[in-house]
């Protein structure tokens, strides 16, 4: 199953962006790292990434590798084209691009 997992939003400044949008969206700094913004209380929810190095994208999660490949298949299928990308040994994710060229990833 594929979902929504983070909004990536490019921003000049972390700490004054999530000083905004944690209270214009009720969101709370996640403890484990601070740029992830996560709905407050215990209902999970997406993120909102706040990073000033990478361009505002989605983030779908996939349930696992497996799941994240058959839903880039069939993400493929669909009209999504594979981006190249310079990816680190051990990644979870693949960049794609929509029809119209906007990049988001698939993360499992």
């Amino acid at each position: 199953m594929l979902r929504l997992g983070a909004v990536v939003m490019s921003v000049s400044d972390p700490r004054r962006a999530g000083a905004f949008w944690t209270e214009a969206l009720a969101l709370d700094p996640d403890p484990r790292d601070p740029a992830f913004l996560v709905p407050r209380g215990a209902t999970p929810g997406t993120r909102l990434h706040l990073d000033a190095d990478d361009r505002t994208h989605l983030d779908l999660w996939a349930d696992d590798r497996a799941d994240r490949d058959a839903q880039v298949e069939r993400l493929l299928l669909l009209g999504a084209r594979r981006v190249e990308w310079d990816y680190p040994d051990d990644a979870d994710f693949v960049v794609l691009s929509d029809p119209d060229g906007t990049l988001f990833c698939v993360i499992g």
